[in-house]
């Protein structure tokens, strides 16, 4: 995912505002950079609760550009979003996400703290949070509108 991020930022760079505000300790590209890595980073290990992470980003970096170069920021920001999200949907199913974390499943346990057991092939819930899985299915019939994407 780092090639992703990384090129979103190299399509930007050039068009990055150089003025940063006083109390900023960090210049704009710096900051630019690590939004892209982050919203890379939360698209491997969180997809199903990042719905839109493209117009995600775009509202964590727009103000670092010129008002005029904010529709090219968003297309650059959609094209390399799309494809990172293309890629992701051809990798297997495996025990490790693709930045070499083990898959964590995604319930909470009694005692509110992340469970910390590895969900089941093509799930993201454990075999002890399985009815989590068939509580979504029945939601999504219900409302017609697919909760997982």
């Amino acid at each position: 995912m780092y090639q992703f991020s990384r090129a979103i930022y190299r399509d930007l760079s050039p068009l990055i505002l150089e003025e940063r505000l006083a109390f900023q300790r960090e210049s704009n590209r710096e900051l630019v950079l690590r939004a892209c890595e982050t919203t890379m980073e939360r698209m491997v290990t969180d997809r199903r609760y990042f719905a839109n992470p493209a117009r995600s980003l775009f509202e964590d970096i727009r103000i670092y550009f010129s008002l005029s170069s904010q529709l090219r920021v968003y297309m650059v920001i959609k094209h390399h979003v799309d494809l990172a999200l293309a890629f992701l949907e051809r990798l297997p199913e495996e025990s490790v996400y693709v930045n070499g974390m083990p898959r964590r499943c995604q319930a909470m346990t009694r005692k509110s703290k992340p469970c910390q057991r590895q969900p089941l092939p093509r799930s993201d819930y454990c075999p002890s949070h399985q009815h989590l899985v068939e509580r979504l299915e029945e939601l999504e019939e219900l409302e017609g509108i697919p909760l997982a994407a």
